[in-house]
């Protein structure tokens, strides 16, 4: 009987409560989810030209892209140049404290690019980098 009694016990000790683990395996995701950057593109991939004073520029949140054959991409999306205005002004209104960086490829007419620093002008943006490799 003693026994017994002794067997049942040890094998109530050995059961494993899961719950615990759960908690931590949510907890980990919600911290995974919270510290995670999201990385913003423009829509197209384009091959900036080089220029040997190049600076990092730590944040740019509104990316406008111009492809080789003059198409103007902003988050993901193909725009034409009468709406590039009004999309970037939208774009700025929801995040004032952003910067435009125009990726124009190296390949891209210079014609279009200043047509597109125009636009943004008019659009009201200030603060306008060009993206380039060091």
């Amino acid at each position: 009987m003693r026994r017994s009694r002794l067997l049942s016990q040890e094998q109530d000790d050995t059961e494993v409560n899961l719950t615990p683990m759960i908690d931590v395996v949510f907890i980990l995701l919600i911290f995974f989810i919270v510290t995670t950057s999201f990385v913003r593109e423009s829509g197209i991939e384009v091959d900036p030209p080089q220029a040997a004073t190049a600076q990092t520029q730590s944040q740019a949140s509104i990316l406008v892209a111009i492809s080789p054959e003059g198409e103007i991409w902003v988050d993901r999306e193909p725009l034409a140049l009468a709406a590039l205005g009004p999309t970037v002004a939208r774009l700025q209104a929801e995040r004032p404290s952003s910067s435009v960086v125009i990726q124009a490829d190296k390949d891209a007419r210079s014609g279009r690019l200043v047509e597109v620093m125009d636009r943004l002008r008019q659009a009201g943006v200030e603060q306008m980098s060009l993206a380039a490799q060091p």
